[in-house]
């Protein structure tokens, strides 16, 4: 596994927030009510996005944080340095929104290290951060199929 060679500075921080809190009104979720919004940053130092876009058969539903990295992947761009999150009932975020364990594997297999951040805000000056690791210890990676 590579190590990170992009700076995760303050101001990218407050970047991918304000990326992911723009497109929160986009988020499709009539039956849940519960909408989110992810910016992810690639290795290439482009930022995607995505909004969960739930499914009346719920199975094909997608989360907001697979949207994203779908996105990039779709664009080339597979090397996932860091991801923000927003989110809550309503288009609310007066909570850290964290992702489901299907979202953390798919961060496992494109992120460049398992000390990828990742950020679950309330807003630019609201957020905490926590490493992939930390939400998927002893995690199960592509190289373990080598």
């Amino acid at each position: 596994m590579e190590k990170s060679q992009l700076k995760l500075d303050e101001s990218t921080v407050k970047e991918m927030i304000s990326t992911a809190l723009e497109n929160l009104h986009n988020s499709y979720a009539p039956y849940s009510h519960y909408n989110v919004s992810a910016a992810c940053l690639m290795s290439s130092g482009k930022i995607y996005r995505g909004v969960n876009v739930e499914s009346a058969l719920l199975s094909c539903t997608i989360c907001a944080e697979r949207n994203a990295i779908f996105t990039a992947v779709a664009e080339g761009d597979r090397k996932l340095e860091a991801i923000a999150i927003v989110g809550g009932l309503n288009y609310a975020t007066e909570e850290y929104c964290t992702p489901c364990g299907v979202c953390r594997q798919v961060m496992r297999d494109f992120c460049v290290s398992t000390d990828m951040p990742i950020i679950c805000a309330k807003s630019p000056d609201d957020y905490k951060v926590w490493t992939l690791a930390e939400m998927l210890p002893e995690s199960f990676g592509p190289e373990t199929l080598e």
